[in-house]
């Protein structure tokens, strides 16, 4: 280093920004001096923050009914997995396969579309890296490949592309099995190994190897991930059929089908009609165009993960059509902010945090995603509205944390919440005004790998 480099002052020990400590002492005089923030201080350390700032005003003023409620069936556990988007779309396609077999409870087979969704990563990811191959290994977005080369997160686009590709299969066929349930054991294998097939595709890259030879290392790689996978999770069966008696007794028999024939006949919902809305309320982001987020995707050549970004207005509009025309909605959204997990319950106000810590929290939405505060970290489906003079008050939501959380799995969600808490919607789009379906045939702007919108897949 020659004389005329500086370091950084907190490796150059320079003091001009350090904390003094009569400035130390001064703030614990005034917190000790303060009658207010002792009592706060005694209060939170025997009790959780959650009961201590619990609004009573909102926790007990809530009513949990609804004039709108679809839902007449039980909810499915995710368990300790980040599946909620898979999940939440399942529950959507139950919904109307309920209707085609004729029966009350009914549940496809989510450790199936984990298999594919696994191994369909898992060749995106390869393809991602050998097209990224002569970037540095440092540079932001090979580390950020890298950094989470596959999780269980995903988007409705990419839960689309499995059913399209792969079909459905009822839960009897493929059941749970201990990872399925319980993955971070499993993704730590497969995260072993996609890795090590990257730093070999790399310097492959670097030596100047053949395409075909890149291909066939890849598919060397693929064939291991197969064979985790399977260990783990089982062989995703091919063919079956199915019998079941429907809610008046009568019984029913298919023929062989395969997973593709079984989607194609008991689902009956135009998924080609669903398009992604969002609300991105940052400034650079327009409201009437199409998004996309580098890198998110599962299957290679499926469907891209797109997004519509419209006014909240709307979004809550779509939503309450379309539960008031008798179908659920699937949606993403920042669970862990102001929810209560035993009483389910989501409203803006749920904990009083200001009067507590005696300071005001200003981030509205827009800069909560500039900043790193929010992010869509959950899929669930909304199954019912309360509406009261054609305005929506709260929302019906069935969650996949199983039957003890919340109201035996649901959740109320006050519409305060959804303004500030709730990002996506996938709805058909035929329930948008015309200048915005035109919108949708926009070239999409691309955000970096990073972008909080992209945030329900890692």
């Amino acid at each position: 280093m020659t004389q005329t480099q500086t370091r950084p002052a907190a490796t150059a020990g320079d003091q001009a920004g350090a904390l003094p400590l009569n400035s130390l002492r001064s703030l614990q005089a005034s917190f000790v001096a303060n009658p207010a923030y002792r009592l706060a201080q005694n209060a939170v350390t025997r009790t959780s923050l959650d009961d201590v700032a619990l609004n009573h005003r909102v926790a007990f003023g809530t009513d949990h009914s609804f004039s709108i409620s679809l839902d007449d069936w039980g909810v499915t556990d995710q368990k300790q997995t980040g599946r909620c988007w898979m999940f939440a779309g399942l529950n959507l396609l139950r919904f109307a396969a309920r209707r085609s077999l004729g029966v009350k409870e009914f549940e496809f087979s989510q450790n199936y579309l984990m298999f594919w969704d696994k191994i369909e990563r898992a060749n995106y990811f390869f393809e991602a890296i050998v097209e990224s191959a002569d970037r540095d290994v440092d540079d932001r977005h090979v580390a950020f490949l890298l950094d989470q080369p596959l999780s269980d997160g995903g988007q409705w686009n990419m839960f689309i592309n499995l059913v399209r590709k792969h079909g459905l299969v009822p839960k009897a066929f493929m059941p749970e099995t201990d990872s399925s349930s319980n993955s971070r054991r499993m993704n730590g294998v497969l995260r072993n190994k996609l890795r090590e097939g990257a730093r070999r595709l790399r310097d492959m890259r670097a030596r100047g190897a053949r395409a075909d030879e890149v291909q066939a290392v890849k598919e060397d790689y693929l064939a291991t991930v197969y064979r985790i996978l399977s260990i783990h999770l089982g062989t995703p069966p091919e063919q079956f059929a199915w019998q079941w008696r429907d809610t008046t007794g009568g019984f029913h028999r298919t023929d062989s089908l395969t997973p593709q024939e079984f989607a194609a006949k008991f689902v009956a919902l135009p998924l080609d009609d669903y398009v992604c809305l969002v609300h991105d309320p940052r400034p650079r982001n327009a409201f009437g165009r199409t998004y996309t987020v580098e890198y998110l995707g599962n299957v290679v050549g499926g469907e891209r993960v797109i997004y519509l970004n419209i006014e909240m207005p709307l979004m809550k509009r779509i939503a309450q059509r379309t539960l008031e025309a008798g179908e659920p909605v699937w949606f993403g959204c920042d669970v862990g902010k102001q929810m209560r997990r035993d009483m389910g319950l989501m409203d803006r106000d749920l904990y009083d945090l200001a009067p507590l810590y005696d300071t005001s929290f200003e981030l509205d939405k827009a800069a909560r995603l500039e900043y790193g505060e929010t992010r869509m970290t959950h899929a669930m489906l909304f199954t019912g509205v309360d509406v009261v003079d054609d305005a929506a008050r709260r929302w019906r939501v069935e969650n996949s944390w199983g039957a003890d959380a919340g109201q035996k799995g649901f959740f109320t969600m006050n519409d305060s919440w959804f303004d500030e808490y709730t990002f996506e919607i996938a709805a058909r789009r035929d329930n948008l005004p015309p200048d915005l379906q035109a919108a949708l045939a926009l070239e999409p702007v691309v955000l970096p790998p990073w972008d909080p919108m992209g945030a329900l897949a890692r």
